[in-house]
């Protein structure tokens, strides 16, 4: 019986086990956690016929796996896979895995450093408005392998695709791909920015229609290598590097898509230009999967918006509490509080990621009235701000202590919003930025 080896227990690893379990491979699920809470999932994973082993370290003097399959939370270049790879032992990530078994189907790749989440999501509401589309897959929602797994498969494949499940998926190849934005981000991963560049442009290039936002300064100034792509801006078919036929833009407060009008701007509940950006996006891929007008309409007029991305959860003492968990980076962030009413409270921090805080910095201080630092970040962050001239800042640790502090300020600054968005990833003081979004609105719900 051919064996494989999944790495990492997530909901990734999981997904991919079960599904070679099922195509009668002999499966080894391993991860070097050892969390009691592991152990239900190893007990449950062994009555479906599959091995895990944790606090596992995979060694090829051992058993040589015939199929090597990855997490995308697992670096691509460990030792342990440079050499699986060099000893020809096909070596994948879970998405490419998935797309060996819906490779039939049309996909729709989102990816992009900012944004790729809520154009996801507002593809995914349209496709299953139309009756087009399942749940979304990749990087939110579901792992890909799932759909595969569930009874019927969706004729639509909606993928939100990182730059890790990108490097392990070769051959993946969607109908429609969609590139958002493209700002430095996880270069403690890919090392270089051409590296993360490359790996983002391979998915666009291996697409075989592509949609790419115009607003961006740096796809926009990328235009030449892109001739046959499909551009979005909100700033009306002026600022469209193609010809008008083959962009999606805003004119008079409406979406006009291909030369004909779609809806009005209004029907969008988010704010900030961004989502409108977003909105266009996901326009784009409906249309060019022949999706109507009417089934775009019902959707995004009922589309709620995308948890922890600009969520509001509370208002307390007239004053708007809003989740930004998902702003990881500095320029989320930024966007974060552009979006947000003003002036903030604005609690940030976590583990730090490198990259530009300049422009992050300078809205910190048009529409901060003060920062309360949390996490691993918070003396670095401290240290920015004073070298900006910017002292409203406090050092609170936590965000049981953030939250606290925020309600003793608001008589003083009276600020309309306290806006929780990081600037960094989580995994100093939370499993994910859901989990860290999830405290933050149980503590503000407890209020």
């Amino acid at each position: 019986m051919a064996q494989a080896l999944v790495i990492g227990i997530g909901r990734s690893g999981i997904a991919a086990a079960r599904l070679l379990k099922r195509q009668g491979w002999e499966v080894v699920l391993g991860d070097r956690q050892t969390d009691e809470s592991l152990v239900a999932v190893q007990q449950d994973l062994s009555a479906q016929g599959i091995t895990v082993k944790l606090g596992h370290t995979p060694n090829l003097a051992g058993d040589r796996p015939d199929l090597i399959v990855v997490s995308p939370g697992v670096p691509w270049d460990i030792p342990f896979l440079k050499e699986a790879r060099d000893q020809g032992i096909d070596t994948i990530g879970e998405m490419e895995l998935a797309w060996r078994n819906l490779d039939q189907k049309p996909w729709v790749g989102i990816t992009g450093t900012n944004g790729k989440t809520t154009t996801t999501a507002l593809v995914e509401a349209i496709f299953q408005v139309a009756g087009r589309g399942g749940p979304a897959c990749g990087n939110i929602g579901h792992a890909a392998c799932e759909l595969v797994l569930g009874e019927a498969t969706p004729e639509w494949i909606v993928a939100e695709i990182s730059s890790y499940q990108i490097e392990s998926a070769p051959t993946l190849r969607p109908q429609i791909g969609v590139w958002t934005t493209f700002t430095p981000d996880h270069l403690a991963r890919h090392y270089t920015l051409d590296n993360y560049h490359n790996i983002k442009a391979s998915l666009i290039r291996r697409s075989r229609r592509q949609v790419l936002n115009g607003d961006d300064p740096f796809l926009r100034s990328q235009a030449e290598q892109w001739p046959d792509a499909y551009w979005t801006s909100t700033k009306g078919a002026e600022h469209l590097p193609c010809d008008p036929k083959r962009g999606v833009f805003i004119q008079d407060a409406w979406v006009k898509a291909f030369g004909e009008l779609v809806i009005p701007v209004s029907l969008l509940k988010m704010v900030g230009d961004h989502n409108r950006q977003n909105l266009l996006l996901a326009i784009a891929a409906a249309r060019l999967a022949n999706i109507d007008k009417g089934a775009i309409a019902e959707a995004i007029a009922t589309f709620p918006g995308v948890p922890h991305r600009l969520e509001l959860i509370r208002q307390h003492q007239g004053v708007d509490f809003i989740n930004d968990s998902k702003a990881t980076n500095y320029d989320a962030a930024e966007v974060g509080l552009n979006a947000a009413p003003g002036p903030v409270i604005l609690i940030a921090g976590g583990e730090p990621k490198e990259g530009n805080a300049e422009a992050w910095i300078k809205k910190i201080k048009e529409k901060a009235a003060t920062v309360l630092l949390i996490g691993e970040a918070a003396p670095q962050f401290a240290q920015l701000l004073q070298e900006s001239n910017y002292t409203q800042y406090e050092i609170v640790a936590t965000l049981e202590k953030a939250i606290a502090r925020s309600v003793a300020l608001i008589p003083t600054l009276q600020p309309k919003a306290v806006l929780l968005s990081p600037a960094c990833a989580s995994f100093d003081q939370y499993r994910s930025f859901e989990h860290r979004g999830d405290h933050f609105r149980h503590l503000c719900q407890a209020l």
